[in-house]
């Protein structure tokens, strides 16, 4: 890496301080809310241990009881965590200068060496690996009690952004040990919520951790209660009874009937979510760009999210969603032109079309996507078969390259480019690793390359920009949907806001 580099990114990490922010609404001097915070969601949590599963349910509830080094905001902006400063040392490693005087809910004082024992213990999770895969666990250095050096097997830019990731959650060593394989039952992290009271299958009970460290942020609730409840209307149902204050995932078709409610509010925000038709692009005929350029020209994305999405979210321009840094939103869509698909066709000697399937699984919007597609591509005389399969096996055979045409979602976590477009369209990724298209291009996979080991922020917009425009032309997708956090609330909650990545703070929520 250029020195000049290493100098640039380092100037402008420095400049991150300490932020202490408002919370708006109540101040801190006001009593707390007694009444409890019940929120209701598809699932209970699997478990609470931030390493042994990253499913959406449980990464929810951890949110509130860990804390991790680095914090991403609303607008995915990296903000100090439990670290309150950080800087590069070189072109692999960072140091963080953590907190003083941190409670973890057993009334133990965080220390590097809880860092340097999570760190380690996430490399070890075959769920949350890859999300701290580039520290190479030799690097993890302890300097003092407050300090610690983090170091990559080789230059990784977007290793902040990862360590904002849930499942990057300071544990503490002695509670795990402790704890030993019950860990998930009694977890213990920094949070400003603790566990009380789990009942599996129904709900969690979280307490206001009186010794959470951020004095100006701390709950304004005393207790928030997590519901599992599976059936989508009846979340709805429940909102609108009283039976709960905050509904997450509200379906397409009850999004208006929870606006129009005179004691509800929809709290609607574009996520990291995103859906996608993928071609084989390493089997004929979809090697060729000019047929999956036809098919993307002859599917009218405007119905597939007015019909499927019921007007939620947006269909997508490209790989990225907006929500991501870097995202290029001056792409320019296909748009739905059959006379252009036709031509296309004819070019690559296909004008008569061809016999194809399209995979999914049993996911009802999926299946309403393809069931459209096989419909608008019988203008361009491609005759399609929707085959529906179990989830394991449906990742299995596509992993594999069995498929023609597939549909997928990916959720660019982090909020950073590399996420959403290294495991998708590098070639090293093919199959199991996330590039289930099997597409190749060089000068992606040299792009890709550069921005992921380069620490210059303008150099690494620079490279993704390119990458999305080839990706875009080159169309290894059918750009399908770019998803929408859509969460009803009782009108008398007050302080809440979606978090791109859907582990919304409950902290600063209070009631009216």
């Amino acid at each position: 890496m250029k020195k000049k580099n290493l100098i640039i990114f380092t100037a402008l990490l420095m400049v991150i301080t300490l932020i202490v922010t408002g919370c708006g609404g109540k101040s801190e001097d006001a009593p707390v809310e007694t009444k409890p915070l019940i929120i209701a969601q598809r699932s209970d949590a699997v478990v609470l241990d931030p390493h042994a599963n990253n499913d959406q349910a449980s990464s929810r509830v951890m949110r509130q009881i860990y804390s991790t080094l680095v914090n991403q905001n609303e607008d995915m902006e990296l903000q100090p965590g439990l670290a309150e400063s950080w800087e590069a040392i070189d072109e692999l490693t960072f140091e963080f200068k953590l907190r003083q005087g941190v409670k973890f809910h057993n009334g133990e004082e965080l220390t590097a060496d809880d860092v340097a024992f999570t760190l380690k213990r996430a490399l070890g999770s075959s769920h949350v690996s890859h999300i701290v895969g580039a520290i190479n666990p030799d690097g993890i250095v302890v300097i003092d009690p407050y300090t610690i050096r983090i170091a990559t097997n080789e230059p990784f830019a977007p290793l902040l952004a990862h360590l904002a990731h849930t499942a990057t959650g300071i544990l503490n060593e002695k509670a795990v040990t402790e704890a030993g394989e019950d860990y998930s039952q009694y977890p213990v992290g920094t949070g400003p919520y603790k566990l009380e009271n789990w009942v599996v299958g129904e709900t969690i009970e979280l307490v206001r951790f009186e010794d959470y460290y951020d004095e100006s942020n701390k709950a304004k609730i005393e207790k928030v209660i997590f519901k599992a409840i599976a059936e989508d209307g009846n979340r709805t149902i429940e909102l609108e009874t009283e039976g709960i204050d905050i509904a997450y995932d509200i379906i397409a078709t009850d999004v208006d009937r929870v606006a129009n409610h005179s004691d509800l509010e929809m709290v609607r925000d574009m996520n990291l979510a995103t859906t996608y038709v993928g071609f084989n692009a390493g089997k004929e005929p979809f090697n060729d760009v000019r047929v999956r350029q036809a098919i993307n020209y002859a599917v009218d994305m405007d119905l597939i999210v007015e019909v499927v999405y019921l007007g939620t979210g947006e269909p997508s321009r490209g790989p990225l969603g907006g929500n991501v840094w870097a995202s290029n939103q001056n792409l320019k869509s296909y748009g739905y032109d059959v006379e252009k698909a036709k031509e296309l066709m004819k070019e690559a000697g296909l004008e008569d079309g061809f016999k194809t399937t399209i995979w999914t699984n049993q996911n009802q919007q999926r299946i309403d996507i393809a069931e459209i597609l096989q419909n608008q591509l019988k203008d361009i005389n491609i005759e399609a078969e929707v085959s529906i399969m179990d989830w394991g096996a449906y990742l299995e055979a596509t992993a594999a390259g069995e498929h023609d045409m597939f549909i997928l979602g990916w959720v660019t976590v982090t909020g950073d480019p590399d996420y959403g477009l290294y495991p998708l369209f590098h070639s090293k990724t093919h199959g199991d690793a996330g590039n289930r298209t099997f597409y190749t291009n060089e000068r992606v996979d040299e792009l890709l390359d550069l921005a992921r080991v380069n620490v210059d922020p303008a150099t690494r917009e620079a490279a993704y920009m390119e990458v999305q425009e080839i990706v875009r032309n080159e169309a290894p997708w059918i750009f399908t949907w770019t998803g929408e956090e859509l969460t009803g609330i009782r009108n008398n909650v007050k302080g809440f806001k979606n978090h791109p990545a859907g582990h919304h703070e409950l902290w600063t929520v209070y009631f009216e």
